[in-house]
């Protein structure tokens, strides 16, 4: 009886384990879930990285390109923009909460969110918390996304929350399988991202 009562409570616990993992995500494409859901733990344990690359923007009245640069340390950022639409060099550090968004010849912007300050100070409908995510090649959790996997079962392409997301190609880095060129599509805005050079790291255990 007891040996019955612990596989029905390891059963019961696997699946809520697995519910947890894929309820809010709809799988698609030829890749396998469970080794989706392998690389999908493997990549979320990196909170931290160092991205050098370029960014290009085409938006319905205005188009441009320039260089990206992205330090993240657990929860907080540091994104440097220089060049696209003319405006110049931006940067936006901060956390949860608390974002700064410092733009040349203009001057130092905050808000609590980063959305907020770059649709109201630079035009631009960007989606920063989910990039937090998207960035690895992850759907963010905190709303319901389509997937669809590659032959290798990392994301092809994601829809989420009005966006459609392409992975172009992947690069290995250190033992990690990570976005090499990724297009945004949403919103009257198209955003190509080209990742130059990935330092990934975990900082937490």
């Amino acid at each position: 009886m007891l040996a019955r009562h612990l596989i029905v409570f390891s059963l019961i616990t696997l699946l809520a384990g697995c519910a947890g993992l894929t309820s809010r995500e709809a799988l698609e494409g030829q890749g396998n879930a469970q080794s989706w859901q392998a690389h999908k733990q493997q990549i979320s344990r990196l909170d931290a990285w160092q991205i050098n690359g370029k960014v290009g923007i085409r938006a319905p009245k205005d188009s441009g390109s320039g260089t990206l640069f992205w330090l993240q340390r657990q929860d907080y950022y540091d994104i440097r923009l220089s060049g696209p639409l003319g405006r110049g060099a931006a940067r936006l550090t901060g956390r949860p909460g608390a974002v700064l968004l410092e733009v040349a010849n203009q001057g130092r912007y905050k808000a609590e969110s980063p959305e907020q300050l770059l649709q109201g100070k630079l035009g631009l409908n960007l989606p920063v918390s989910h990039l937090l995510w998207w960035i690895r090649g992850l759907p963010s959790p905190d709303s319901k996304s389509r997937l669809n996997l590659d032959s290798q079962s990392h994301l092809a392409n994601l829809s989420q929350d009005g966006w459609d997301v392409e992975y172009l190609s992947y690069a290995e880095q250190d033992g990690f399988w990570l976005p090499e060129r990724i297009k945004l599509k949403g919103f009257d805005l198209q955003v190509t991202l080209v990742i130059k050079d990935w330092q990934p790291r975990q900082l937490g255990q």
